[in-house]
């Protein structure tokens, strides 16, 4: 036994996760069709995959606020609008481009052409009841906003308390730079030597975290055979049948994306080899597949960030948090394919107008996904609004969008993950906070 614990101690976490992943994708594929197996992996095996994302969101707050605090306070000043500036400058530029891509994809593939939308309704009704749940979410992009923007203050106990990532992310980021300007601006030494040590203590904290970090990740092969035993034992390959073209146009738009969009960037930007950053980053990719959560494998995206690709702390620790939130990729890879099956089912004429209006409406709501698994089905209300669909017609949109949501979910958040760690990546190198290169 001992034997056996450190071969598989001693062999690669990235390996291991592999090796989970397709051992319990296969057995899923297998169990599912036998009698009361889909009850037995709900009972007895997908505890131990929702143990695994919930000690990933036990130490995800925590991570965030540490990580945040001591990346703005340290960053210094006269930077920090600079850096700031081209941290979100990336984010909404990679955004345009996959909102861009994602339409001339779904474009391209025409989900729902030449069938009728009655068959798409027939389809839409069974999943009608989990549609209902999804209908709460902010009717218009003007309810969004204004969510969104009031969301972002709030008491900071209570943020923390209810895993409000915009609120966390807004109320470090100002609380670091108050340390950061005290310190710059204090007279009184006194004062500044007690600044120094707080910011210490938090950094120490934050180190602290990281090492649950890796005692979380001892146990992730485990979780990822389980989730990915009952996602498969569940689902199987029948959701994927219906909308095969959909499924096949987001997950090459995401693919381009990764191999095409970021590794122009990294050349561009970096002049560095775009597949030795994929093969870097490799752990949180397969960890936000199997998860669905940004947000629960920053964890891991921040070590990565550190450890494999050398970014200063200060930085990831500013950027990597602020990207799980508002970066998300994939969504804008996705979320147009709907709308293209939308229009095809309903007879909707899209002009060159609307399909710009559809670019900007899919970025500015993809800032709200919130970077949780599914977090991209509350969204449909506010693309699918303007193009002129009535409440009905969308509530068909989403119910078939939960039909293969999982699968999807899957591949853009690992689109949202990759895209966070080459923005950030391409700053650190531009602004040289790359470990071992020379500071301005």
């Amino acid at each position: 036994m001992q034997r056996l614990f450190a071969l598989y101690v001693r062999t690669s976490l990235v390996l291991r996760i592999l090796v989970g992943f397709v051992a319990g994708s296969a057995l899923g594929l297998v169990l599912r069709n036998v009698p009361g197996s889909a009850a037995a992996m709900n009972l007895y095996i997908e505890p131990f995959g929702a143990v695994f994302v919930n000690m990933l969101k036990m130490i995800v707050i925590p991570v965030i606020f540490f990580s945040l605090v001591v990346g703005t306070a340290s960053l210094p000043i006269q930077r920090f609008g600079r850096i700031g500036a081209k941290v979100l400058g990336w984010y909404l530029a990679t955004s345009l481009a996959a909102a861009l891509l994602g339409v001339a994809i779904a474009l391209a593939v025409s989900p729902a052409s030449g069938t009728t939308a009655a068959e798409w309704q027939a389809l839409a009704g069974q999943m009608a009841p989990g549609a209902d749940s999804v209908a709460a979410a902010p009717k218009s992009a003007a309810a969004g906003f204004r969510d969104l923007l009031l969301s972002m203050f709030e008491n900071p106990f209570s943020a923390l308390a209810r895993g409000n990532f915009l609120a966390i992310i807004v109320f470090s980021i100002l609380f670091g730079l108050a340390i950061g300007v005290l310190s710059d601006s204090s007279g009184d030494t006194e004062r500044s030597a007690h600044l120094r040590r707080l910011v210490g203590l938090l950094s120490a904290a934050r180190d602290g975290m990281f090492k649950l970090v890796d005692w979380v990740l001892e146990y992730s092969p485990v979780g990822v055979f389980a989730l990915s035993m009952v996602n498969f034992g569940t689902y199987g390959t029948k959701i994927i049948g219906p909308y095969l073209s959909a499924t096949l146009g987001v997950a090459a738009g995401i693919l381009l994306m990764v191999f095409g969009v970021y590794s122009v960037l990294l050349r561009t930007v970096t002049g560095r080899n775009p597949l030795r950053f994929l093969k870097a980053v490799r752990e949180p990719m397969i960890m936000a597949f199997v998860t669905r959560s940004s947000a629960a494998t920053l964890p891991v995206t921040l070590k990565t960030a550190r450890e494999e690709l050398k970014i200063h702390s200060d930085l990831a620790g500013f950027s990597l948090p602020l990207g799980a939130t508002i970066n998300m990729d994939g969504v804008c890879v996705h979320l147009p394919m709907f709308a293209v099956l939308a229009a095809n089912m309903f007879g909707l004429h899209l002009t060159p107008f609307s399909l710009i209006v559809l670019v900007l409406t899919t970025v500015l709501a993809s800032i709200g996904a919130g970077g949780v698994p599914g977090g991209s089905l509350m969204l449909l209300f506010i693309i699918l609004e303007p193009l002129g669909l009535n409440p009905q017609q969308v509530a068909v949109i989403v119910a078939l969008a939960l039909g293969i949501n999982p699968i999807l979910d899957m591949f853009e958040t690992m689109n949202n993950v990759t895209g966070d760690l080459a923005c950030t990546y391409a700053v650190a190198a531009n602004e040289k906070l790359l470990e071992g290169a020379p500071a301005e």
